[in-house]
């Protein structure tokens, strides 16, 4: 791990042997935006040799300068990969959005990852960073992840670095703080002339060794004698939090009676614990400066991943079914395993085409072989289910925007695989003789709702294919054609999601679209009983048309839907055309009587009507059920209805009463509350979908990014009067 007190000369002429799982390290960067996740990642491939300062990966391919990439990358709302070598040993590092939205390709990184290093930025208060990274803890914690975190922006630093691993260990220790611990303490050299300290190395805790960086690499120098005692205060905290890891029950007794504990048994305590997730060490970076060639902290984190971090040998494989459901035997992380592999980005190239980052879980994927892929088809997102071979197109080991190519990729690893046409996020890759199918990692429910119309009729025509795509790459957004509005929407996971997929329908798939307010799907119903008298006759030579029908209409309580009763007597309607009349009824309903939302919860009864031998026809019996309707409603109030939801918000303690005030304000009925886990709180409540459009938005600003929320239909209810003069003012209706 990183306190082993030695110097490493970089990747340069080191072998890896990735060829094994144990030789490799999954890796994945989460935190907050602005965290500094690129610069970091950047700052290891820069100390393991894979970059250098004149813009260039170590096998010769050239890439953009060095600061471009950076530039680049930090402004990515995308998962990307980069691959690095240390001490023979693959990393591959996943650099996730730090943005909210982008849920989907963080639970993507942790899906191809084994553990995470979690980056919390000095440079902001220490009370925002609790708040904007707790959640995206959670989401790693969720899935058992081993984790460490790592202090950047200390340059530029608002906060302590005492202050903020504390509240580290407050925040992410939850029930035992003494679980989350730095490894080192800052070293800061002389003050500049704005009196701020500058950071010029490391103070090893266990082997009270100095790491100084401040020459561009990593030297061991003296301590300095007036920190000896800060420094043994945290050591020993540190090393009870270790011991009381341990397997060795002993351990602890033979420290609390005097006895000086081994280091390299500490150290391989450590490691234990950091694999098996009960242990979080707290480390720090900085970026290298000038002509150095070593970040701050970069060894030491190299360190950590490759000591501490389990291989893809350790953690338990997902399941795997047969495409149509079969329980299979359980797969392992063996190269000469079945072939299971899961698409967990899918990316489109303007020159290469589709491009598909896949984690190889079993066997070993090779390129220019034939495969089966998999899907499970997300209906409700516009995924359909395929089962289908796929030809594997070139394979290449990526970094930025450029591709190193491999002719194969075994259990363990990661690779981009090119032109795989069917293949979507969240797919399984296996053998064509051996279809499998992985279970899918759980995706957020996108609920932020973007209506949109193409902008031209030329764009009509691509739409369709360019949403196709969209929805392809992005498993978190859901398309719906909606059947009561006539709207398409996107459902996205917020304003920088949505921004996003209107400029890749814009810029990769030529496809210009407008916004437009969102319409949530009204009712009308009858206020009081009402009757109705349709006449339908016309002469125009030859056969005319002739239909006439009396009814009554009365209200019904909630989801009835429309019953239709036939009274009449005599044959003043012949039997063959009263269910003309229904169909007519039915479908002047389905159209509206007032504001041209669809009528429902009412009971029609046709009393009487007449006929003509000759001119009396389906059509128009049809006809005069519309008219009869028409003139029913007329004679009575109608209401609208709207949609109640019921949601559910969990939020952190300190925010339900906002939350809760908020949720009244939208004319929404708190139903109940209950704790949960974590310091939060569950509220559920009843509100009208009409005041939820972008709650999505409202709630992450009311709850500083902590709080979460699902919706589902209810009912529909009647709409208070003044809601609705609103509603018929925005749509230009009069009832």
């Amino acid at each position: 791990m990183g306190d082993k007190a030695q110097t490493h000369p970089g990747a340069a002429g080191r072998a890896t042997t990735a060829d094994q799982p144990s030789s490799v390290r999954n890796v994945v960067l989460v935190g907050h935006s602005g965290s500094g996740k690129t610069t970091l990642t950047e700052a290891l491939a820069l100390t393991a040799g894979a970059l250098n300062r004149a813009g260039r990966v170590e096998d010769g391919a050239t890439v953009s300068d060095y600061d471009e990439i950076e530039h680049r990358q930090q402004r990515s709302v995308q998962l990307s990969l980069v691959s690095v070598e240390w001490d023979g040993y693959k990393i591959n590092l996943l650099d996730t959005p730090g943005y909210a939205d982008f849920v989907g390709e963080l639970r993507a990184g942790l899906r191809a990852a084994d553990a995470a290093l979690f980056v919390v930025s000095a440079g902001q208060e220490a009370e925002a960073v609790a708040g904007a990274t707790r959640t995206v803890w959670e989401e790693c914690a969720a899935v058992g992840m081993p984790r460490a975190i790592v202090v950047t922006h200390l340059e530029t630093a608002r906060t302590g670095y005492e202050e903020l691993t504390e509240v580290c260990s407050h925040i992410f220790g939850g029930d035992d703080p003494d679980a989350v611990l730095p490894l080192y303490l800052p070293r800061y050299g002389a003050p500049g002339a704005d009196g701020h300290a500058p950071v010029t190395g490391l103070v090893g805790l266990l082997s009270r060794q100095v790491y100084d960086y401040s020459s561009g690499e990593r030297h061991e120098v003296a301590p300095d004698p007036g920190q000896s005692e800060l420094i043994e205060e945290a050591r020993n905290r540190l090393i009870e939090g270790i011991i009381a890891e341990s397997e060795d029950e002993s351990l602890m007794d033979r420290y609390l009676s005097g006895e000086d504990i081994d280091r390299s048994i500490l150290v391989e305590d450590l490691e234990k614990a950091v694999a098996r997730g009960t242990f979080h060490p707290v480390l720090a970076a900085a970026p290298a400066t000038g002509g150095a060639k070593q970040g701050l902290g970069t060894v030491e984190i190299l360190d950590l991943i490759t000591g501490g971090f389990p291989t893809p040998l350790e953690p338990a494989p997902p399941v795997v079914t047969t495409p149509q459901g079969a329980k299979r035997p359980p797969i392992s992380c063996d190269p000469l395993g079945p072939l299971v592999a899961e698409v967990v980005k899918t990316a489109s190239d303007p020159y290469v085409g589709r491009i598909s980052l896949v984690r190889v879980f079993s066997g070993t994927l090779r390129a220019d072989e034939t495969v089966h892929v998999s899907g499970h088809g997300l209906a409700d997102r516009g995924h359909e289910d395929h089962d289908v071979d796929e030809r594997v197109g070139a394979l290449t080991a990526p970094f930025g925007k450029h591709q190193r190519p491999i002719r194969e990729v075994f259990a363990g690893d990661l690779a981009c695989v090119a032109k795989l046409g069917r293949a979507e996020t969240g797919d399984t890759l296996s053998a064509k003789d051996n279809p499998l199918l992985m279970q899918p990692w759980a995706m957020p429910d996108p609920l932020l709702p973007l209506a949109i119309t193409a902008h031209t009729k030329g764009d009509e025509d691509r739409l369709s294919v360019g949403l196709a795509r969209l929805v392809a790459e992005d498993p978190t957004m859901r398309l719906e054609q909606n059947q009561s509005t006539h709207q398409v929407v996107l459902w996205c996971l917020g304003e920088a999601h949505a921004d996003v997929a209107l400029e890749r329908l814009r810029k990769r798939y030529g496809v210009q679209v407008d916004v437009v307010p969102h319409r949530v799907s009204l009712r009308e119903t009858f206020g009081t009983p009402s009757a109705g008298r349709g006449r339908h006759v016309k002469q125009s030579g030859g056969h005319g048309q002739y239909a006439i029908c009396a009814i009554q209409v009365e209200p019904l309580p909630a989801g009835s839907g429309i019953e239709f009763v036939d009274k009449v007597v005599g044959g003043a309607v012949p039997r063959q055309f009263i269910p003309s009349v229904e169909k007519g009824i039915r479908a002047q309903a389905a159209r509206g009587v007032v504001a041209g939302y669809p009528l429902v919860d009412i009971r029609v009864t046709l009393l009487d009507g007449k006929a003509h031998s000759v001119d009396s026809s389906d059509a128009a019996f049809q006809t005069a059920g519309a008219l009869a309707l028409r003139e029913a409603a007329a004679g009575t109030p109608i209401h609208l209805l709207e949609p109640v939801a019921e949601v559910r918000v969990l939020v952190s303690d300190e925010y339900v009463g906002q939350v809760m005030s908020d949720l009244s304000g939208r004319r929404g009925r708190v139903v109940g509350t209950e704790q949960s886990h974590s310091s939060r709180t569950l509220i559920r409540a009843e509100v009208p979908e009409i005041e939820i459009g972008r709650y999505a938005i409202d709630l992450r600003s009311l709850s500083h990014g902590t709080g979460q929320f699902s919706r589902c239909y209810t009912r529909h209810e009647p709409v208070p009067q003044h809601v609705a003069d609103r509603v018929r003012e925005q749509t230009g209706e009069r009832t």
